[in-house]
């Protein structure tokens, strides 16, 4: 769990970082390529921690599509040029705060 905990400590840091970033709202994630930058930075370093976690630690939160994070890290990482914008806000309206839940909750245990 050691090393899982650096990496679920990480992964709580980016996501920390992309609410401050957003804080203001959808309108002013579009209008900025400064804020969307640092979004999807902070989304890809956090995909890419969570592939780090151990089977065990993942296995303990089924509910979380570990798969779909590393995918869409692929994505960011690899397939830059068609990220849709909609789709990463998308996700950080629906996806991140369940994912913010697990982290924290792993981290307690």
């Amino acid at each position: 769990m050691k090393d899982d905990r650096l990496y679920l400590l990480h992964i709580s840091d980016c996501l920390a970082r992309i609410e401050r970033y957003v804080a203001d709202g959808q309108e002013a994630f579009a209008n900025s390529e400064i804020i969307q930058d640092a979004v999807i930075r902070n989304l890809q370093t956090m995909a890419e921690s969570t592939q780090r976690l151990s089977d065990a630690a993942r296995s303990r939160r089924p509910e979380i599509e570990w798969r779909k994070i590393a995918g869409f890290r692929n994505v960011l990482a690899h397939d830059y040029l068609s990220v849709d914008l909609d789709k990463v806000w998308e996700i950080i309206e629906r996806e991140l705060p369940d994912l913010k839940r697990a982290i924290e909750a792993l981290l307690q245990s």
